[in-house]
């Protein structure tokens, strides 16, 4: 394999691992603080491509703005949504079982395929990236990179040590750590844990969906999209440990290495090396490869 190959494999599986770690974060926390197995969680990431792609025009047409400004407004929707969808339908499941989160969760996945059905259609859409982020580097004599996937991977990483630095490094931080933990005892110091777990909630939602719109370039707007990035999400989060950033970041990273080199090297056996990967770290850390946190 030629360096410059090499180096576009390379950059591509950490575009990749990083973008999934922007959608495993939410749900991660979702499961590891709030105990809810929440399979609409690629729905909100459909929602953020869907709305990066409906909103455009609304949003040039009213403020004048282009993409970004049209993320800006998707995002304070996308909290809109997850505090609403807490306080209508999570806030019930807490003291649930699994088998009724699971159901619960599954008819919201088809409740949002229907409403952007009817909303939209099942056409496949394309998003354009900003101008100035649509060209091209070079990498040896005949290989290009996209900037925009640089563009993905740094912001990704800029979200990540945000994240890492809100959760070890503020009282919020502390807040929803100490939530994960003991939730009677949160509440006995005075904290109102339903506003907490609220607004835990709404900002996974608010992740997934902003990873939804700043992918939507690259992967196009397709129906289903949600479904197909769920299963490997859980991977993510199983191979990371339960309510683990930093084990989200580092399995992420992993499955986006192996996924892209894998589809090159052994392409027959692509769509099983994930899963293999999941079993190896199982064995070796049946919890995952760090604790909540």
């Amino acid at each position: 394999m030629e360096f410059a190959t090499l180096l576009v494999q390379c950059l591509n599986g950490l575009q990749y691992g990083l973008l999934l770690f922007l959608i495993a974060s939410g749900l991660t926390l979702i499961f590891g603080i709030m105990n809810v197995i929440n399979l609409a969680h690629g729905s909100f990431y459909m929602i953020g491509a869907y709305m990066a792609f409906s909103l455009a025009p609304i949003v040039e047409a009213t403020f004048g703005g282009g993409f970004f400004s049209t993320m800006v407004v998707g995002v304070a929707l996308s909290v809109v949504l997850g505090y609403i969808l807490e306080w209508a339908f999570f806030s019930y499941l807490y003291d649930r079982d699994h088998l009724q989160q699971v159901l619960m969760t599954y008819g919201l996945i088809l409740t949002f395929e229907e409403i952007r059905s009817l909303t939209i259609g099942d056409d496949v859409h394309g998003v354009k990236p900003p101008a100035f982020l649509a060209s091209s580097i070079p990498l040896g004599d005949l290989m290009t990179y996209p900037v925009y996937r640089l563009f993905i991977s740094a912001v990704c990483l800029v979200l990540a040590i945000g994240m890492s630095l809100v959760l070890h490094r503020t009282r919020l931080g502390m807040m929803i750590r100490a939530g994960s933990t003991n939730r009677e005892m949160v509440q006995s110091l005075g904290i109102d844990i339903k506003v907490l777990y609220r607004f835990v909630f709404a900002a996974g939602v608010a992740v997934a969906a902003f990873a939804g719109m700043i992918a939507a370039p690259v992967s196009s707007v397709y129906p289903g999209m949600g479904n197909s990035v769920l299963i490997i999400c859980f991977v993510v989060v199983v191979i990371g440990g339960i309510g683990s950033i930093k084990g989200a970041f580092i399995a992420a990273l992993l499955i986006g290495l192996v996924d892209t080199f894998g589809k090159v090297i052994f392409p027959q056996a692509a769509g099983v090396l994930v899963y293999l990967l999941m079993a190896v770290v199982l064995l070796w850390r049946p919890n995952g490869l760090f604790k909540a946190g």
